[in-house]
């Protein structure tokens, strides 16, 4: 993915902080602000730019440039105000992608209809988990067993359509297994080394989480 891709986080709390973190990891720029102080001298050491901002406040959202950024993160998690209210800004502003954090199916569907373009409950889903799908253009989902292995659902490379497992060989590239295909509402699993990878298909992987971060 290009790294020249912008992205900011607005609120740092677990989630927002373990999102802002994992981009930086990555090798992305990350601007993110929280009302907080304390929050935001935490986190000075670790992104290009953080700021001490109340999202609710006049001009707030126009000063954050908010219309410079790629991908949007509402991490907001004490208000549920402040994060409609960022994320009509954010969408009147231009940014293509709104991602925000919810806390209950409710205010899931109140974002929606504010034009969230996702909707993350951190039940559900990890900041680490996001952060990773954001960032790797050929991972469509992302399940971690632990800090070391993964599950994820990839799209297959130009180069191993129409090509069997075995030829493609992508254990021994990319060192991971795949253990699944999926086909429409077709599911083929432990498909066989003769297995054709034909345009559309989505292959089920496992692997070493670092391994597959790095598919691209």
């Amino acid at each position: 993915m290009n790294k020249n891709k912008q992205f900011a986080v607005i609120g740092l709390g677990r989630f927002g902080t373990s999102v802002t973190k994992t981009l930086i990891e990555n090798g992305f720029e990350v601007m993110c602000c929280d009302k907080n102080m304390t929050v935001v001298k935490q986190m000075e050491p670790y992104v290009t730019k953080v700021v001490q901002a109340d999202i609710m406040q006049d001009g707030v959202a126009e000063s954050l440039g908010l219309n410079n950024f790629d991908v949007v993160v509402v991490a907001i998690g004490d208000s549920l105000e402040s994060s409609v209210m960022a994320t009509m800004y954010a969408k009147e502003a231009g940014v293509k992608t709104v991602i925000v954090k919810a806390k209950t199916i409710s205010e899931k569907k109140i974002l929606e209809k504010m034009g969230a373009d996702k909707v993350i409950m951190p039940e559900v889903d990890s900041g680490k988990r996001l952060a990773i799908s954001l960032t790797t253009t050929n991972v469509l989902e992302y399940i971690s067993f632990s800090e070391k292995f993964a599950m994820a659902e990839i799209a297959p490379l130009k180069e191993w359509e129409n090509k069997t497992l075995i030829e493609a060989d992508i254990r021994a590239k990319y060192g991971f297994n795949v253990v699944a295909i999926k086909n429409g509402d077709d599911f083929m699993v432990s498909p066989s080394p003769q297995t054709i990878i034909k345009p559309g298909h989505i292959l089920v992987i496992i692997g070493e989480s670092k391994l597959i971060q790095k598919y691209n």
